[in-house]
């Protein structure tokens, strides 16, 4: 059983990933140009660590904390088999989101963020709805994020929750792919309506679910909680990161920078990740 100083420790990482969302609402807001070439490899960035926790530690915590319940063999089987329901389980989710307003298209994320970079291209609503569709785009793209999220949440959580340095290192990565997502969000919204407020208050909740997500998975399995149960957790984990990385971090960046943007940012939160996780030991 974890102590609670370390549960504290470990949402309020999840609070913080799931708080980036509303960073972004804010740079749609005010900021006057957007860097495209630093936030694609800042993405990459964000990829690079997930991929590189996920496989060289994620998923090795799976295999050792299974095969000490079931022996090398069936934990082997076991951790690789959770690693693969992990991307099954978010993939399902991905799927139930229409293309058209996935907010993790890339396509679809640049064009709202080129409107966000140039706000003087055209004047939001001094009133009331000007743009039911655009609303409901914003509207949408809340929803989808917020199902998205509540995996993710549960992914930072457990991970902070057995071993904070390694939950410090995937809660930023979090973040900064959530940057992008309250700009998808905000954008629409605002131009519906005008409203800055409502605009930045539906980027929030929609990254709110992360926490909320932390929360009852372990309201849920805190009465359960064994060795043999965090390997199945854990390898669903390192299955849904790496799932993330490829089908969002990574196109996303490729979409937003130019050359090999995305690719150094990758290979620099890989080695950034590797240096850190050397240093701790």
């Amino acid at each position: 059983m974890h102590d609670w100083s370390t549960v504290m420790v470990a949402f309020g990482l999840t609070v913080f990933a799931g708080g980036a969302t509303a960073i972004g609402s804010a740079i749609a807001f005010f900021a006057r140009r957007t860097n495209y070439r630093f936030l694609s490899i800042a993405l990459g960035f964000s990829g690079g660590v997930m991929l590189y926790v996920s496989f060289t530690e994620i998923l090795v915590k799976s295999h050792e904390a299974l095969s000490e319940s079931h022996g090398e063999l069936w934990g082997s089987w076991l951790a690789v088999i959770s690693f693969f329901v992990g991307i099954a389980v978010i993939g399902i989710i991905d799927r139930l989101v229409p293309k058209d307003e996935n907010p993790h298209e890339p396509p679809a994320d640049a064009r709202l963020a080129e409107l966000a970079a140039a706000p003087s291209a055209r004047e939001p609503s001094s009133g009331g709805v000007h743009n039911p569709r655009l609303l409901r785009m914003g509207i949408v793209s809340a929803l989808a994020i917020a199902i998205h999220n509540f995996p993710e949440g549960l992914a930072t959580f457990l991970a902070a929750l057995d071993d904070p340095h390694l939950g410090v290192a995937i809660a930023i990565a979090v973040a900064l792919h959530n940057i992008p997502e309250g700009i998808s969000v905000s954008v629409p919204v605002y131009y519906a309506t005008g409203s800055k407020r409502r605009a930045f208050l539906l980027s929030a909740l929609s990254g709110a679910s992360e926490p909320v997500g932390a929360l009852l998975g372990w309201v849920v399995l805190q009465a359960f909680v064994s060795p043999a149960l965090m390997g199945y957790l854990f390898g669903a984990v390192a299955g849904i990161m790496v799932f993330i990385s490829l089908d969002e971090l990574l196109p996303t960046a490729r979409e937003y920078g130019r050359g090999h943007d995305s690719l150094y940012g990758l290979v620099a939160g890989m080695a950034v990740m590797a240096v850190s996780l050397l240093l701790l030991k």
